[in-house]
């Protein structure tokens, strides 16, 4: 049974996302029980890459801090394995095919499910090469999680079919990044989805205030934001958790 469901279960989700090892390992820790307290639901931790397409400059920047520091694959492995000594919230590895090809398919992904990763969401895997990683992700029980884009129209109902954990709604054409407003017709993607599966759907890219976070989880199951998070860690440093919570609970208290 996958954990991710547990997410959607108690009405809207809010999903952040940080950038493990920005500012520093520890932090990321804390950060994760910081923001668990002020009611996430799911949480995504990005594993630094050098060349993380489908970010903006806010993430990009925080990808580097973290390589800067010699933050590596394993060392994000050890840190999850405490985490999990405290937490069981839902959580996803958010990262770049590459990190896992570098890491070796089967041992990342093997490695992930053991140490209680639920999922994992691969922004540059096209949904046509799926088949690279989703039977492994099937055979240690990891949630594979699909994205749609505006521009993914008839194919839309081709991946909500096949899709699991939750599907990720890509709001707006481009990079993450904070957007002033989001044009996208999100409804009509998810109705899409929701015509061929009942998997929960949630809006990610451009989400940055509680407004937007309302809006969107009205249209959908919920909101994921990233980018103006990883700001607020980038702004204070060592000193971000206490912000970053008080972000989060409002982020949260929008979506209810």
């Amino acid at each position: 049974m996958s954990k991710i469901k547990n997410a959607f279960a108690n009405g809207k989700a809010f999903i952040p996302f940080i950038t493990c090892g920005d500012p520093s390992l520890e932090i990321t820790e804390q950060l994760v029980y910081a923001m668990e307290e002020a009611g996430a639901d799911l949480i995504e931790l990005g594993i630094p890459f050098s060349d993380p397409t489908a970010e903006g400059p806010v993430i990009q920047a925080a990808s580097m801090r973290a390589l800067s520091q010699g933050v590596t694959t394993d060392d994000i492995f050890e840190m999850v394995a405490r985490i999990r000594q405290n937490t069981q919230l839902p959580m996803v590895f958010m990262t770049y095919a590459n990190v896992i090809f570098s890491y070796g398919a089967e041992r990342f992904i093997k490695r992930a499910a053991e140490l209680g990763m639920d999922g994992l969401i691969l922004p540059d895997l096209p949904y046509e090469e799926k088949q690279e990683f989703d039977p492994i992700c099937k055979k240690y029980g990891l949630d594979l999680v699909s994205l749609i884009a505006p521009t993914s129209r008839e194919r839309i109902s081709m991946i909500a079919k096949e899709a699991s954990g939750f599907v990720y709604c890509v709001s707006s054409l481009g990079v993450t990044g904070v957007r002033n407003e989001i044009q996208t017709d999100i409804g009509a993607m998810v109705k899409l989805v929701k015509e061929v599966s009942d998997i929960p759907c949630a809006v990610g890219f451009g989400i940055s205030t509680p407004a937007q976070a309302a809006k969107m989880s009205a249209l959908s199951d919920g909101a994921i934001v990233g980018s103006a998070i990883v700001k607020l860690c980038a702004q204070y440093g060592k000193e971000c958790v206490p912000y970053v919570k008080e972000y989060v609970k409002e982020m949260k208290d929008a979506c209810r």
